[in-house]
């Protein structure tokens, strides 16, 4: 090969060199971009997922108790949106001293059930101890875990959640193993008052994103739970169901 023919092969190579190496730079460029912003989104989830939360109450539960409760928060109306009546199956979840729970139980009469969830052993022997005193028979109550009320399978017509979400460490993962045991129509409701999640609250946008995440529709909202509104009331369906 001449020495022409040398110079211009090897500028030859040369460019082809250089235009591998932009190639390169920017695929892995590309491959970088792409990275980042998977790991920007996992974060994301992760820190949506870990949200904060209130550390559960295990003081004394008589503390639920008091005499203008039903008034302030309105339990028969809550009852009637959420249809509980007689023979449905009703999931009281986080019951603590079962103050709701007994409430529903007479609504249900004989032909229905009310399971009393809650993850603490003190508060599944209180509402042992309360229902066997005051002669309820249709109450069942249930230990659960921080992700799964443990509830059984197509069981359940109407759930509350009453002033324990913001407690609640997997709200999305124990909504998501709450799907199984509802019924057709089913309604889930969740009481609960604005706050920043450690503070005995949670903001109810927070809570309407997490329920849509773990499968459910907000149906209908409400603030009539107490009169000076720092509470609401939203009622959730599974969004496989027609509107």
């Amino acid at each position: 090969m001449s020495l022409v023919g040398q110079l211009r092969y090897r500028g030859v190579i040369a460019r082809r060199r250089i235009q591998a190496a932009i190639f390169v730079s920017l695929l892995l460029g590309s491959l970088s971009g792409a990275l980042t912003h998977i790991a920007v989104a996992q974060t994301t989830a992760e820190q949506t997922e870990r949200r904060k939360t209130s550390t559960p109450y295990k003081g004394d539960l008589a503390i639920f108790e008091s005499p203008d409760r039903d008034k302030k928060l309105q339990v028969e109306r809550v009852m009637d949106i959420l249809g509980v009546r007689e023979g449905t199956g009703v999931g009281d979840i986080g019951a603590g001293s079962g103050w709701f729970t007994v409430r529903a139980a007479k609504r249900v009469g004989d032909r229905g059930m009310v399971y009393a969830v809650d993850i603490n052993p003190e508060a599944i022997k209180y509402i042992d101890d309360r229902v066997r005193r005051e002669g309820i028979n249709n109450v069942h109550t249930i230990l659960s875990s921080e992700n799964d009320p443990r509830l059984p399978p197509n069981s359940i017509d109407a759930v509350l959640i009453l002033k324990t979400y913001h407690e609640i460490s997997d709200p999305i993962g124990l909504l998501e193993n709450l799907r199984k045991s509802l019924r057709k129509g089913a309604r889930v409701g969740i009481i609960d008052r604005n706050g920043n999640g450690e503070d005995h609250g949670v903001q109810q946008d927070v809570v309407e994103r997490e329920a849509a995440r773990a499968g459910y529709r907000l149906v209908d909202h409400y603030d009539f739970v107490k009169t000076d509104r720092e509470d609401y009331f939203l009622v959730f369906q599974l969004k496989a169901e027609n509107p």
